[in-house]
């Protein structure tokens, strides 16, 4: 085969590529892969439909996008030169700023025309530059969709349609002689645009307000509304073809012409150089690092807390699933922070897999049965833990609160918060932390500028708020790398950029000696609180958080003791001996004497009522007590009634009058059928075994090394089935087929052909036909034929494979070397 001659179609300049340029074109995009196409010619026939093609440009950056765009209104095919001087323009309007950008446009230009040639995006050689056609009906100008390039159509689009009269009167107009066809008169007048002398000459002539309507229109949008009767600038403009009809009430200025007071560029803002991300500050490492553990010791805190929190059975699911509004604000209170920053928090730990729904006819949240394994590691493995789901969670909670397309309000939890570019985006912003030295806060708006210019297609055209979806995630994702400890102070920490380049073991290492030590003590006081003067043993942080409530959180956390939580620890199945040892055992300071009382007038009133169900009664050996309750108007609501000197009856449930009376300032106990005191264990609810939210993907998964050699190989092999000459079959043969079909011989030839060949060595072409019905071509070399199967090595499949005799449709000898 030549290899002078220039490839005619997409599908023979993929052909003419090496395995590693094919390889490259399939990682760049993996939808091509799904399935694996049969041959080149179905590769590039796949490569080049809409969807396909419209996801390759979504991913490419803003230069390389400007090559496809002035690809698009270039002539087809165009030569690397008029490509160039559509990029740079001819630089006779402009000063030295001007040649600044040229240089960096003809500098960058050589990398992005790769870019696209690599993504079968453009094909041919420098003189024959042609995108793809999908991509130019994608890109080029139209009334539907204008060209982000701001060009309209050019002289001859514009004028199609128009009657020969029409044209040579815009002739006459312009000085130019008359033709005797349309197509000659368009060829004239396009040349005429463009020609810069003449078209000098003509504008000189022009008046001023018809030079102000081309400067509205130069850049685009390139349509204007005219009235039936035009004003006399936009009278000449139109009698000169500068201006063509697009219907009655709409003109155009045409792309040659607006090519012309454009100086040849197409756009009017080229951008070769991806921006520069600007420093916002340079901090020390050190205090960067520092600020980001003790802000994932928070976060560690913070998870902890949610998980307590709904450690007995959290809130119940939504009909339409998620978090209720009330609830969402029930939690940020009881976390102390503002409900966004709360539905981060439920939103991380449940993407780690640490929440989900209990499955229950009232079904609710509640802890995992993963949580209480996470619990069990150490801080820095929890963190990395917390970390590393974030990074991959398509989740994205900064939308709760919003609407969908539908203008219904998007929940926490809810079943409408993925979003796919969400886990590109987080990486992103963290590789490009990264690329800054070690304590540099980049600035936010020229990070978001940077990211748009790498994906500019990827959203909206974005506002000064940043209103596309990337611009939002990536905002978001600043605000939650700070939460979470990723970057402390703005900067990224060193711990995390061990997370990104080594792996969790060595970020856990940098990341340990910054976090505070457990401590197994606490600091008791008169005025009956407890000082933690930092981070507390499990056992020790668990068992004081049911003998005392939480009063204030901080560097140092201050627990209060109250007849409610001591009560609390009682029905727990603690005694006042036990709670005084505990607090003896762990206090730094002598336990005070208000306290001890506390404990032992609790206990002594804690059960001096029994409660159970009849529907419920209340048992008191003081017959005083129970008058008591009798005479209070606060009981009117129980309907109670003695039933014997130390026994009520009541038409409430038990558990509405265990917490009535405990309203009224009593102490019972709930006891069971037996009369035995219930105990009360706070954290028993747990769900089944649940996986964590699998992350709803982009699009197909990036495919490794191993599936791109067998995907180009099996490529390659099909082509060659597809493609390769066969010999001719002898006269009278029952196998002649049409070039490129699946041959049909009878079983004798089959059968003759395959032992043939296994005694030769040589290469046969086959129609096989799987046991699923679908038909396809392969190439093998026959080894073996015995007992009605043939084993070969299959070149489509690269490996020895067996086949039976019955399934071959028929079968094709393989032209020599320079045969055909």
């Amino acid at each position: 085969m030549g290899t002078t001659t220039p490839p005619r179609t997409l599908a023979e300049a993929l052909r003419a590529r090496g395995d590693e340029s094919l390889a490259g074109l399939l990682r760049a995009r993996p939808d091509l892969l799904n399935p694996v196409p049969n041959d080149i010619t179905q590769l590039a026939t796949r490569a080049g439909t809409r969807a396909s093609v419209v996801r390759a440009l979504e991913h490419l950056d803003r230069f390389a996008l400007q090559t496809a765009e002035a690809l698009a209104v270039a002539p087809d095919p165009a030569p690397y030169d008029t490509l160039l001087s559509l990029l740079t323009g001819d630089g006779l309007d402009d000063g030295e700023q001007r040649d600044d950008v040229g240089a960096a446009i003809t500098a960058a230009l050589p990398g992005a025309l790769a870019t696209l040639r690599e993504q079968a995006l453009v094909w041919g050689e420098d003189d024959r530059l042609r995108l793809v056609r999908t991509a130019r009906e994608l890109l080029a100008p139209s009334p539907q969709h204008p060209s982000p390039t701001g060009l309209g159509p050019t002289v001859a689009e514009a004028t199609a349609g128009m009657s020969p009269g029409r044209l040579q009167e815009i002739l006459a107009a312009t000085g130019l002689p008359a033709t005797h066809d349309p197509v000659s008169a368009v060829a004239a007048l396009s040349a005429l645009f463009t020609d810069r002398t003449r078209m000098a000459e003509l504008l000189d002539t022009a008046p001023v307000e018809a030079l102000s309507v081309l400067d509205r229109l130069v850049w685009g949008p390139p349509y204007g509304e005219v009235t039936p009767n035009p004003t006399p600038p936009v009278k000449w403009l139109r009698d000169r073809g500068l201006l063509l009809p697009v219907s009655t009430r709409t003109v155009v200025l045409p792309r040659e012409a607006a090519l012309h007071l454009r100086a040849g560029r197409a756009h009017r803002v080229p951008e070769p150089v991806p921006p520069v991300v600007a420093t916002a500050a340079e901090r020390d490492p050190q205090a960067v690092d520092r600020a980001a553990a003790g802000q994932a010791f928070t976060a560690l805190s913070t998870i902890e807390e949610l998980l307590k929190l709904w450690d007995g059975g959290g809130p119940t699911i939504l009909r339409a699933g998620g978090l209720s509004v009330r609830e969402l604000k029930r939690a940020a209170t009881a976390l102390d922070v503002t409900e966004p920053v709360a539905a981060f928090w439920i939103e991380l730990a449940y993407g780690a897999g640490l929440l989900a729904s209990d499955g229950e006819t009232d079904e609710r949240y509640a802890p995992t049965p993963a949580s209480d394994e996470w619990l069990d590691l150490s801080a820095e493995d929890r963190w990395t833990h917390l970390a590393t789901a974030w990074l991959a969670a398509t989740r994205t909670p900064g939308l709760v609160g919003g609407q969908d397309a539908k203008g219904r309000a998007l929940s926490a939890l809810g079943p409408e918060l993925d979003r796919s570019a969400a886990p590109d985006v987080r990486r992103r912003v963290l590789a490009l932390f990264a690329e800054l030295p070690p304590g540099t806060a980049p600035e936010a708006e020229t990070l978001l500028r940077r990211l748009r210019w790498e994906r500019p297609l990827r959203g909206s055209a974005p506002t000064a708020e940043g209103s596309d979806l990337r611009s939002r995630l990536a905002l978001w994702t600043l605000n939650e790398a700070e939460l979470l400890g990723i970057t402390g102070r703005g900067a990224l920490a060193a711990h995390t950029r061990a997370l990104l380049a080594e792996g969790e073991e060595t970020a856990a290492a940098l990341l340990s000696p910054l976090l505070p030590e457990p401590l197994d003590h606490v600091l008791l006081q008169a005025d009956l609180t407890a000082v933690a003067p930092g981070p507390l043993e499990r056992p020790l942080a668990d068992t004081l958080s049911v003998l005392a409530d939480v009063e204030s959180k901080g560097g140092a956390t201050v627990y209060r003791f109250t007849p409610g939580s001591v009560r609390r620890a009682l029905d727990a199945g603690q005694a006042a001996s036990d709670l005084h040892a505990f607090l003896a055992a762990h206090s730094r300071t002598p336990v005070p004497q208000p306290l001890s009382y506390l404990i032992d007038d609790v206990a002594r009133r804690h059960g001096h009522l029994r409660i159970g169900a009849a529907s419920a009664y209340v048992r008191c050996d003081d017959e005083a007590v129970l008058n008591e309750i009798l005479a209070d108007r606060r009981s009117t609501g129980l309907r109670l009634r003695r039933l014997a000197p130390t026994v009520l009856a009541a038409q409430a449930d038990p558990g509405s009058l265990l917490e009535a009376l405990r309203d009224m300032g009593y102490a019972p106990a709930a006891e069971s059928a037996e009369g035995d005191v219930l105990i009360t264990r706070a954290g028993a609810r747990r769900t089944p075994p649940r996986t964590p939210p699998a992350p709803v993907p982009e699009g197909p998964p990036a495919p490794d090394d191993t599936l791109l050699g067998a995907a180009v190989r099996a490529i390659r092999a099909g082509d060659t089935a597809a493609t390769v000459a066969r010999k001719e079959p002898p006269e009278g043969a029952t196998g002649s087929t049409p070039s490129g079909t699946l041959p049909r011989t009878t079983p004798a030839e089959t059968l003759a052909t395959v032992q043939a060949a296994a005694m030769t060595g040589s290469t046969v072409w086959i129609g096989y036909v799987n046991a699923d019905g679908a038909a396809s071509q392969r190439v093998i070399a026959p080894v073996r034929v015995e007992g009605g199967f043939v084993t070969a090595y299959d070149h489509t499949a690269d490996e020895v494979r067996t086949y039976p005799l019955h399934r071959i449709t028929g079968v094709a000898e393989l032209a020599e070397e320079g045969e055909g």
